[in-house]
């Protein structure tokens, strides 16, 4: 992975090269940002360039020994931790590491639900296992093979067990020589914060809008009107951007379900919301869990579309058409109780509460808040 191959973050770039070119390397980092900016390509590129053998000025040179098997992510002195599920004997990361090599070689840019999806989950929620913390303390506790420094990449440490997040923080206190722990995060708040006090945090921003358009330009060869807008819906995440280009089909099956849900609650048709509770039951608690999330977004797009700001709106058509009759229901009397509910039957999912139960449940309360 280069710095070139990561789209936009020219000063998080500078500032790597920069503290690795002056030999000033923290132990621990915290890559923390927002969903789909470059946080892990950035963390790959990082780690490479500094186990270069010929480092370039803003580069790694591509030709060495070292970048060769950077490239395929199978070098000796580089590990891997990100989310698994357990299934068929498969108990820590290294089980799923073909996986992952293709996974992120295809394209870096990836969700936490689109790699479970690339294994062949079910009703099943990601995390780093208990587990995980011997594997880590083995391969920390190896002999660097060949590189400069021995990295551990830490793929979305949030997902930690309590066991293996404890772990790992008396790795960080008591590091071996020449060990670099990266760790990526989307949600650094729900990282334990002894451990967050001991990286040195590297901040990743959304990706501006002239560079988000420039790239799906080149990349998608879309007209300028419409890269435009695909930019100001992705607000920053190129992850964003590509599942708008390309119609995701789980944004789009997130949508007909946030429709139908609204639909049957305003008409207060049991019949209808219960079936529509099934249906979202039926699924995954990643998916159950991340169409909360987006039930969360759309009920503050339709909020903001009440006070005439378009800037301020990030919403596909689709869903533009369907809150030009639908957002005056989402108004400053509803808004709060809104966002308080779909959170608490998010934090219900994560704790593994009935799910037909739960959105059921959350049917009957839209039901009272639409009247508001």
């Amino acid at each position: 992975m280069f710095f070139t191959d990561i789209i936009g973050q020219s000063e998080v770039k500078e500032r790597l090269l920069r503290t690795a070119n002056e030999g000033f390397v923290p132990h621990a980092q915290l890559f923390c940002g927002p969903e789909g900016v470059g946080k892990l390509p950035l963390a790959i590129a990082y780690a490479q360039y500094l186990n270069c053998l010929d480092p370039q000025e803003n580069d790694s040179c591509g030709k060495c020994s070292s970048c060769v098997k950077y490239k395929n992510l199978a070098h000796p002195d580089l590990h891997f931790v990100f989310p698994i599920i357990k299934k068929d004997k498969k108990e820590v990361c290294d089980d799923y590491i073909s996986d992952w090599r293709t996974m992120v070689s295809e394209n870096p840019y990836f969700s936490l639900s689109q790699w479970l999806a690339h294994i062949g989950t079910d009703n099943a929620q990601g995390l780093i296992y208990a587990r995980e913390s011997e594997e880590i303390i083995r391969k920390l506790s190896l002999k660097i093979y060949e590189a400069k420094y021995k990295v551990l990449l830490i793929w979305l440490p949030e997902k930690m067990h309590e066991v293996c997040a404890n772990k790992l923080l008396k790795l960080i206190e008591e590091p071996t020589d020449n060990t670099l722990i990266l760790l990526v995060s989307n949600n650094p708040d729900y990282i334990l914060t002894t451990i967050q006090s001991r990286c040195q945090r590297v901040n990743i921003h959304g990706l501006p809008e002239d560079v988000m358009i420039s790239t799906l330009q080149s990349e998608y060869n879309v007209s300028p009107q419409d890269a435009a807008s695909v930019a100001h819906i992705a607000n920053g995440s190129y992850l964003k951007a590509m599942e708008t280009i390309s119609l995701d089909e789980e944004h789009k099956f997130f949508f007909n379900l946030f429709v139908q849900m609204m639909r049957s609650s305003y008409a207060r048709n049991i019949k209808d919301i219960k079936k529509i509770a099934n249906d979202i039951a039926s699924v995954g608690r990643e998916r159950q869990k991340n169409f909360l999330v987006y039930c969360q977004r759309m009920i503050r797009e339709y909020f903001v579309s009440n006070l005439k700001h378009p800037e301020m709106i990030y919403l596909n058509q689709d869903e533009g058409n369907f809150g030009v009759r639908f957002a005056p229901f989402i108004n400053e009397k509803n808004i709060i109780d809104f966002s308080d509910e779909l959170a608490l039957a998010e934090r219900h999912i994560e704790q593994n509460v009935n799910a037909k139960m739960v959105f059921f449940d959350l049917c009957l309360k839209v039901t009272m808040l639409l009247k508001r």
